[in-house]
């Protein structure tokens, strides 16, 4: 079976098993270089070149490529310059953090996609941009033009430039120099193997061999094939077809970071075109093999300083994975050295134009420490796409002042208001007034609780949450918006939206955001002024703002292209939130806070709630289910819901999933379904009430959007992502769920057996590494950490498995610039997510609308706290939905991931049937 289906142009000799003597192309391709002639002119700022059309190595000889930089005189670098290639993956910004960190500045990312080849030829030889490149992992295979791009034409025609391939990349190198890509005995995604070596540079340091430490993380199909491997390459790392788990039992004692300093000296050996390091040479004897069923984890070229890797030294659970990354530094520091030299004149020169690609102060390059975080001011990535976009257009001579220029934050659609802040707080006032539940139904539960805000703390064991926040339409800022995105069923579809804005006199205006929601969201933000000694004193990091939800399909505005299936439901709806109540579960403490421009005098709102909150009394709380066992759940379809896909086609949808991750498109897909109830004219509040009783969460809301007939009951125990005041990011995503055990016994075995799945957890470990791609985005370079890892946590109905990941924000990066990043949650979506959603929209039957979106709130001072829309009952139009899903993995069985979906439902499938 042939790995990729595009056109494809005749070679002389196929490289791929299965094929027919083709290598695929694209239009895109074919735009760069790609043609079936032997040779093609291409204009390298104005200037023919002659370059190779083939993807065979003995076409490499005219090239110019080798004598460029022969001409330049030397000297040892003080930091290293990277080009690092996205292939579209969901780990290319952990590389990205490794390289910061490593080289002393930030690598420059572009997509395969990205540039031309004339745009290569500029960078990497007119203007001496940089001094290595590293090829990202990703999905597909390097047979496919659309899965590699550029990276094909890098590898053949920069013979005198360093180059790392991981994964994908590493594939690419074995294609382009002749090996055949074939399918894996098995796939291996989240999982480890331990790894021997050769003695590599690329190894340096590093030990070798089975129990020697070195445990590696794997994201694969697909492999090069060490049975026929060319004489140009050299195997460098391979692994037995036997694999672990992260934890592998309690006493194995292997912890995250128990293999980062187990260091031993290795014999040292690279060959290229100046011969063998250490006196050995295997380009005349290198067999190209691997003996005794061994996978190829590594592969270098014997003339040229190029290396691949088939496991992902980048990855959380992955030993010595800056030691790899280190000692590609120093082979390009000596690589220069010994056989290009330069000036200080042209090295400085270099670095200045680097510096304009990154950051938009000319003058200046911010270096970072080889060890530790990087220390500045403001990072490259948004003026790097400045740059980027300027000379894709033909702006060669673009300058950084420029670049600034077009940078600044939009201006607001409103004008600029300064905001003031006015709160009281009533000590162990929480008990007293008999508990959040009686609070929020004393203050806001008249009239069915329309447009009213919960985001609700109901389980607050092991410090998991703290506050509620809570409130109605009250004061005189208040105003709801609503968001739906444009129909997409055309293929003209651009993005953007309908957005409507109703204020707190009940008159509605409407407009067309072209730019869409979170562009909109983001000037909105950035608009108010505010005195920080206003709320310096409070506990908590909402102040005032935005409260409400961004449905799925929001993702196209977030990196997807398009929405297969149109919401029922808005696509985003928040309330403003003016007035508001907090209360602090861990004192017992309640805050009243009432926001207001600053030209008002009198706030009577905080007046007339004090009142009422002293006149609660204790006694009126617990009015609904409290007769309900915590553990009492009954199938979603014995509550009277309806599936929208039968248990058939749900196993063979999953049956689907595994062969794409079997042919290397996804690593890890959660695939999801729906269920349905009409239930009329139901008492939405008094469900919530119910379902919070019956299983408790800490990131549980409810959210009652009056004029959109919609409510929203969630239970959610999962955290997407928060910014505090600090300017520290948190993820926290659950990969792994079983059910709650009927005894004690058996509730702990049942733990024990979760912990311990090699199957939870590589679904865990990829999502892990995912979201540390995301925030690695948003985040200075070496601060992304995973705190905790891999934890199970208890509810009422289900054990989880959760990690937590944290990183600084940088600087020039707003909260609406965090969640974009990030946005949906990895744990809703997969990995790689581009390519995952895609394969998703194409295998579910209808949207997702609300479920697997956020809710939570944006404070007026940039602050942002949001979950993942998952145990949640939906009311639309007298209908309730339930979404469930789960992650589908190399290791998943169809008949038990249906299983998994339906437990999910079981909570509040079981809220619905009990309260009717």
């Amino acid at each position: 079976m042939a790995l990729c289906s595009s056109t494809s142009l005749e070679l002389k000799n196929p490289f791929i098993e299965g094929t027919t003597g083709k290598i695929a192309t694209s239009k895109s391709f074919l735009r760069v270089g790609y043609v079936a002639k032997n040779e093609k002119s291409c204009c390298c700022n104005g200037r023919k070149v002659a370059v190779s059309s083939h993807l065979m190595p003995g076409h490499l000889e005219g090239s110019f490529m080798g004598k460029k930089r022969l001409e330049e005189p030397s000297q040892k670098m003080d930091f290293v310059r990277t080009l690092l290639i996205d292939n579209y993956d969901s780990y290319t910004y952990n590389i990205y953090q490794e390289l910061s960190v490593v080289n002393g500045v930030p690598p420059v990312v572009i997509r395969n996609d990205e540039w031309t080849w004339e745009d290569a030829c500029h960078y990497l030889y007119e203007k001496r941009a940089f001094d290595n490149i590293v090829i990202s992992p990703g999905p597909g295979s390097p047979t496919c033009s659309a899965d590699i791009g550029i990276c094909l034409r890098l590898l053949l025609e920069c013979r005198d430039i360093p180059i790392l391939g991981v994964c994908l990349g590493h594939q690419a190198l074995g294609y382009v120099n002749g090996a055949r890509i074939v399918h894996a005995s098995e796939p291996v995604h989240g999982r480890l193997s331990e790894i021997e070596h050769n003695g590599s540079r690329l190894f340096d340091n590093i030990p070798s061999g089975r129990k020697s430490g070195f445990k590696v993380v794997r994201y694969h199909s697909l492999i090069v094939d060490s049975e026929a491997l060319p004489k140009e390459l050299i195997p460098t790392a391979w692994t037995s077809s036997s694999t672990h788990s992260f934890l592998e039992s309690p006493n194995s004692g292997l912890k995250p970071d128990a293999c980062k300093n187990q260091i031993r000296p290795s014999t040292s050996f690279d060959t290229f075109s100046t011969g063998s390091h250490n006196g050995a040479s295997w380009s005349s004897s290198n067999p190209g093999r691997m003996q005794g069923g061994k996978v190829l984890m590594g592969i270098m070229h014997s003339t040229r300083p190029h290396y691949g890797l088939q496991f992902h030294p980048e990855s959380i659970a992955t030993c010595h994975g800056r030691q790899i990354f280190e000692n590609f530094r120093e082979i390009t520091e000596d690589y220069w050295q010994r056989l290009r030299p330069r000036s200080t004149f042209i090295n400085e020169r270099n670095v200045h134009y680097t510096a304009c690609m990154q950051v938009h102060v000319a003058s200046q390059l911010f270096r970072v420490p080889r060890i530790g975080s990087l220390v500045h001011k403001e990072d490259a990535q948004p003026f790097k796409e400045a740059f980027r976009r300027s000379q894709l257009l033909g702006n060669a001579n673009v300058n950084c002042l420029s670049i600034s220029s077009a940078l600044k934050f939009p201006e607001s659609s409103i004008n600029v208001r300064h905001l003031k802040l006015k709160w009281r707080k009533f000590d162990k006032l929480a008990a007293r007034a008999g508990g959040a539940r009686n609070i929020f139904n004393e203050l806001f539960g008249a009239c069915k609780a329309e447009n009213t805000f919960w985001l609700d703390s109901s389980s607050v064991e092991k410090k998991r949450a703290r506050f509620s926040f809570m409130g109605g339409k009250d004061g005189p800022l208040w105003r709801q918006m609503t968001f739906r995105l444009s129909d997409q069923s055309d293929m003209d579809f651009k993005g953007g939206g309908y957005l409507s804005i109703k204020d707190t006199e009940g008159s509605t205006k409407s407009m067309f955001l072209e730019k869409g929601f979170l562009d909109f969201l983001n000037q909105e933000l950035l608009s108010f002024t505010y005195d920080e000694e206003d709320f310096e004193e409070l506990p908590f990091d909402f102040h005032g703002g935005y409260i409400g939800y961004f449905g799925y399909s929001l993702k196209v505005e977030c990196g997807m292209l398009s929405n297969r299936h149109k919401s029922t439901t808005p696509d985003a709806c928040f309330f403003f939130a003016d007035n508001f109540v907090v209360i602090d579960h861990l004192n017992d403490n309640v805050y009243i806070l009432s926001l207001h421009e600053e030209s008002t005098t009198s706030i009577p709102w905080l007046d007339d709630t004090e009142n009422k909150l002293l006149c609660l009394e204790a006694s009126a709380t617990r009015k609904l289910g409290e007769q309900a066992s915590p553990n009492a759940t009954v199938s979603p379809y014995k509550a009277g819901f309806l599936g929208e896909k039968s248990r058939e086609q749900y196993i063979k949808d999953v049956s689907k999933c595994l062969e794409y991750i079997k042919d290397g498109e996804s690593y890890e897909l959660c695939l999801t379904s729906q269920m349905r109830k009409t239930v009329g004219e139901i008492d939405s509040l008094g469900l919530y009430l119910h379902l919070r009783e019956k299983n408790p969460a800490p990131y549980a809301a409810w959210l009652n959007f009056s004029n959109e007939d919609l409510c929203i009951c969630c239970s959610s125990p999962e955290r997407f992502l928060r910014l505090d005041r600090n300017g520290i990011l948190e993820a926290k995503p659950i990969k792994g769920t079983i059910a709650r055990g009927v005894t004690l016994e058996e509730d702990e075995e049942l733990k024990l057996k979760l912990q311990y799945s090699e199957k939870d957890q590589a679904e865990n470990l990829m999502i892990v590494d995912l979201l540390r791609n995301d925030l690695g985005r948003v985040c200075e370079p070496g601060s992304v950490h995973v705190p905790h890892l891999m934890e199970v946590e208890s509810y009422a109905t289900v054990h989880t498995m959760v990690s937590t990941i944290r990183g600084k924000k940088r600087s020039n990066v707003s909260a609406v610039d965090c969640v974009r990043a990030a946005f949906p949650g990895g744990s809703m979506t997969g990995a790689p997510k581009l390519r995952s959603m895609e394969l998703l929209d194409s295998l579910e039957s209808s949207s997702r609308g609300i479920y697997s979106g956020s809710i939570g709130f944006f404070s007026y001072n940039q602050t942002f706290d949001l979950n993942i829309v998952i145990r949640t009952i939906v009311i639309h139009d007298g209908e309730a939905s339930i979404g469930a899903g789960g992650a589908i993995v190399a290791l998943s069985n169809p008949e038990d991931e249906y299983d998994e979906m339906l437990l999910k439902t079981r909570a509040p499938a079981s809220a619905v049937i009990e309260f009717q």
